[in-house]
């Protein structure tokens, strides 16, 4: 076998997804071409084998029917409780998810995957149960028939005369890690029925006669057979793209089916599923909606929403086109995509249909070109309950009819004033005039009757004989028959106009929706206002209420905004939202997971993770969305997604941000504080060596000079450590200001107490106004700072230079200056030296936390503090203390 180099792209497509599989289960499929192969006999027989080998494996639904020696297969596995589910006054026992979670066991069993769970069960469908705990990380063994797929559903009717109501989409064969066919011949399957091994024996005869005939059988285990071959075949695609095998297929194909509300459209579905499986090609399911036709009703377009998902769950892209012309529509988009096989169903309708109406079967063959056209039959033999096969027009409004009577009534009028002056065929362009009005204003029927009034009008009033229907020259009979044709004609091209505008402008304020709604997001990055914008936005387009809920710290979703367009979510709501945060998968209204919620929700996927999910509330309740809506829903979404995306990684680069800085700001003070401790730390240490080894050859003088080293340059350590610790307490915000009226003489009279031995030798000069009021303020944090700008004053001025200490009341505050005579700041350096760990240049030493405790304490006192050089000479150091509130009672009174 010739191997060429990988594509690069497909080997990465497939890391990634072989990475994506490493955190889901493995999901094991033993695969059957009827009932009664042996498919849970064999499934136990596996699970028997790993818990012999030590695996924790569960049973969460295994069906025996009676059999003994399936039975006994069952001993020593842990069976899951079943949940018990009321329905109709019985109670039926389910699979309970939420158990088999809380257990997370390694394996679980899950016999008949196509089963339907019992009504307002989590999921509609066991298989969905399955894919679950497939995402919860749960492996999984699971069984299933070939007539249970739902690409073969109708081949299997066809062939047994048998519609399966329960299936599974085919992407699940897809998705199994492995598939072990479980294959017996038919002639044993009847001797095993026979025996009564597979039914009861008044069951096992009725299916003798029916769906268990040899004919059947034989064609079900070639369905089998082939599906198997079929997912072997891919896989064998699958290594030969990754290792790079030259590819022998020419070329690639495109499929497009033509589907609508109509129950065919299943056949077709399937049809077209299983042509682009057997071709290995792309296939997309498109809808015409041509606004000339008759509104389709609400059933219908449930059903057309069935049929999208339907087609969706099979692998096809779903398009909806719109266009005056299905045939030009489908060419138009089949050319644009390259689309090579269109599949349509065979006309039902009368030929005379076509003759008068026009073919799209056959403008659909004559415009193909090299497309090819494949016509399969339309008998779907599936009743679809609550389906209504042809359109039903909407009810007009009573004051439709009133106004085309009016209209009508206004024609005749003015006809009757126009009637000396002008010819019969002037009246009839006024009558022709009235029905454009009419069209224009109500529905086709009100228009209609437009139409057949006018020509009653017009024949009653001006007519000969007057005021009767008789007519006198048969003459007039065409011209009544051509002016209804050409009323007729213009109701209908006015509706068709009206309805392309209302379609255009619907689409119009969608797509304008969308641009404003991204233009906005560029401009904000707040979570709370994105998803304010998004939900403004959404709940405009789509006349619905809406809520977004984003993912905290725990990831359990929250609700950043509320206002008059969101609604409340109760408990069951939350859950839904929650499971489609989860599991990254619609869910609620109109789905078939979670279908009892009273939402529809969305989740927003971003292309890192999941950021949060939409909640869409119709208006009324029980509408629903049809699958354009959904769509445009889902383009919104992720639009929301990536913005909100957006808005998480701004804020993670903030907090990394914050983290560096954070880093580099203890870095920098470990660096600083290890500095500023080995100073003092190695003069005490050399000072207490020397007295501890010398103390017999040291004089009085030296001794007290060491000894006052030591006590000196522990208070330099004690104040180091004093200023760090402040400082962590005043940014933790664990120092409380504890405001007291005070008199600043006294305050700075202790400070001067306390630094008269670092003042000896300067001359400290104090100017305080003798009216100086009381201020508010913690006595002992001002102290610190006025110690700190005393002593940042000391270690860099030269000795002996002056020290002046003066305050003054301006207005509402008292400024408190500070002021020496030493060299000055540097220029530009006044704001700078506030800062954490900056040091002056001069020669007094310090870790760089004076001046930022000062600033701390000021600004939590409700001042400011600043410095600035003083014009003849040295720097000012300035704060103010606000003097706010009530003095006490008794400094009043003393007053």
């Amino acid at each position: 076998m010739e191997e060429q180099r990988p594509d690069p792209d497909l080997l990465l497509a497939k890391v990634r997804q072989e990475e994506e599989r490493k955190r889901e289960g493995q999901l094991k499929i033993f695969f059957g071409s009827a009932p009664g192969v042996g498919k849970t006999y064999a499934m136990l027989g596996a699970a028997q084998q790993k818990l012999a080998e030590g695996v924790d494996i569960v049973a969460g639904v295994v069906e025996t029917h009676g059999r003994k020696e399936t039975e006994a297969l069952l001993a020593g596995l842990e069976v899951v409780p079943r949940h018990p589910v009321e329905y109709r006054g019985a109670v039926l026992s389910e699979f309970d998810i939420d158990a088999a979670l809380k257990r997370k066991p390694e394996i679980v069993l899950m016999d008949e995957l196509a089963h339907t769970n019992a009504p307002d069960s989590r999921h509609k469908k066991r298989w969905q149960d399955v894919y679950e705990l497939l995402g919860a990380g749960i492996s999984v063994y699971t069984t299933v028939n070939v007539q249970h797929l739902e690409s073969l559903n109708d081949v299997v009717a066809q062939i047994t005369g048998v519609t399966v109501r329960e299936t599974i989409p085919d992407f699940l064969l897809d998705r199994a890690d492995e598939i072990e066919l479980v294959d017996l011949p038919p002639d044993d399957l009847l001797q095993r029925l026979k025996d009564g091994k597979v039914y009861v024996p008044e069951l096992a005869e009725r299916a003798k006669d029916f769906f268990f005939r040899k004919g059947n059988l034989l064609a079900l285990r070639e369905l089998a057979l082939r599906r198997t071959a079929e997912r072997v075949d891919e896989q064998m695609q699958s290594y030969r793209e990754v290792k790079g095998v030259k590819e022998v297929w020419p070329a690639a194909e495109r499929l497009l089916v033509c589907i609508g509300p109509n129950p065919r459209s299943i056949r077709l579905i399937r049809a077209a599923k299983r042509m682009a499986a057997g071709l290995r090609a792309e296939w997309i399911a498109a809808y015409v909606e041509a606004p000339h036709k008759v509104k389709p009703s609400e059933s219908d377009l449930r059903s057309l929403a069935e049929h999208m998902r339907l087609a969706e769950s099979l692998g096809a892209e779903t398009v909806t086109l719109t266009g005056p012309k299905a045939s030009d529509e489908i060419l138009t988009y089949a050319r644009y995509r390259n689309v090579t096989k269109i599949i349509t169903g065979k006309p039902t309708h009368p030929r005379w249909k076509d003759t008068l109406f026009g073919s799209m079967l056959d403008e659909l063959v004559r415009g193909s070109g090299d497309i090819e056209v494949y016509v399969i039959s339309g008998d779907s033999g599936e009743p679809i309950k609550g389906l209504s096969v042809k359109p039903v027009s909407p009810k007009s409004r009573p004051t439709d009819w009133i106004f085309s009577f009016g209209v009508v009534g206004a024609c005749t009028g003015l006809s009757f004033l126009m009637s000396p002056y002008f010819e019969i065929v002037d009246l009839a362009m006024v009558y022709l005039l009235g029905v454009v009005i009419a069209a224009g204003r109500t529905d086709r029927g009100p228009s209609l009757f437009a139409a057949v009034l006018s020509v009653a009008a017009f024949d009653f009033f001006f007519i000969p004989p007057y005021y009767t229907f008789a007519v006198s020259d048969v003459r007039y009979m065409v011209t009544f028959v051509v002016m209804f044709a050409i009323a007729f004609v213009i109701s209908r091209l006015t509706h068709r106009v009206r309805d392309q505008a209302n379609a255009s402008r619907q689409r119009e304020k969608r797509t304008a929706a969308m641009y404003s709604l991204s233009r906005k997001f560029v401009h904000e990055r707040g979570i709370e206002r994105l998803s304010a914008i998004a939900i403004k936005h959404i709940s405009e387009v789509f006349a619905s209420q809406v809520v977004i809920l984003t993912p905290d710290e725990r990831g359990r979703l929250i609700i950043p905004v509320t206002g008059p367009d969101t609604f409340a979510l109760d408990e069951k709501e939350q859950s839904v939202a929650q499971w489609t945060f989860d599991h990254r998968q619609r869910a609620g209204l109109g789905t078939d997971t979670l279908a009892g919620s009273r939402a529809l929700y969305v989740p927003l996927v971003a292309a890192s993770k999941t950021v949060g999910v939409i909640g869409v509330l119709p208006n009324p309740p029980e509408s629903f969305f049809d699958q354009e809506q959904i769509h445009a829903l889902e383009s919104f979404a992720n639009q929301a997604a990536m913005a909100i995306e957006r808005a998480f990684l701004s804020e993670e680069a903030q907090q990394a941000l914050l983290r560096a800085e954070k880093e580099s700001l203890r870095n920098t003070m470990l660096s600083s504080v290890s500095h500023d401790l080995r100073t003092p730390l190695a003069a005490i240490t050399g000072a207490a060596t020397t007295l501890l080894h010398q103390d017999a050859t040291l004089d009085q003088h030296s001794k007290r000079e060491l000894t006052q080293t030591i006590s000196e340059e522990a208070d330099h350590l004690n104040q180091i450590i004093r200023n760090v610790l402040d400082m962590t307490r005043l940014e933790s915000k664990a120092i409380t200001i504890k405001k007291e009226w005070q008199s600043l003489e006294e305050i700075v009279g202790v400070v001067l107490n306390r630094l008269s031995e670092k003042l000896k030798g300067r001359q400290i000069s104090v100017a305080l106004p003798e009216d100086l009021p009381l201020i508010p303020f913690d006595p002992l944090l001002i102290e610190q700072v006025l110690m700190n700008l005393f002593d940042n004053a000391l270690k860099y001025t030269p000795p002996g230079t002056p020290v002046d200490v003066s305050a003054s009341v301006r207005e509402a505050e008292v400024t408190i200056e500070l002021a020496d005579r030493g060299p000055g700041l540097p220029a530009g350096s006044e704001e700078h030296i506030f800062e954490k760990f900056v040091r002056g240049s001069g020669p007094g030493g310090g870790i760089g936390l004076g001046l930022a405790i000062c600033r701390a304490i000021i600004t939590a006192h409700g001042g400011s503090i600043w410095a600035e050089n003083r014009i003849d000479g040295g720097a000012a150091f300035r704060f103010t203390l606000p003097l706010g509130g009530e003095l006490p009672l008794m400094e009043k009174e003393s007053e």
